[in-house]
């Protein structure tokens, strides 16, 4: 699935599409969110831990999380560029 074919998806399923970033070597330590979030990547890239288990994703991939599920982000080292949805529980 390219870039607009993932807009168009999140759309369509009621997210609130936004685009963001982190900065290099970022971290982000075990933590929830209220929202359930989509999220592809379109510029460098990102390790997501859940239940003891790190899964990197690169420049087309995506991942879901859901609200209150428990995660840790490691940004790698240029940075990561993303497209994200949010969705009310």
């Amino acid at each position: 699935m390219n870039q607009s074919e993932f807009e168009a998806d999140l759309r369509r399923e009621g997210y609130q599409v936004f685009y963001g970033g982190l900065r290099a070597n970022e971290v982000n330590l075990d933590h929830t969110h209220d929202w359930h979030a989509r999220v592809m990547v379109i510029g460098g890239e990102i390790t997501i831990t859940r239940n003891g288990k790190a899964e990197t994703f690169h420049v087309g991939d995506s991942c879901a999380v859901a609200a209150g599920e428990t995660h840790a982000e490691h940004v790698g080292a240029q940075g990561v560029a993303y497209i994200a949805g949010r969705r009310a529980v």
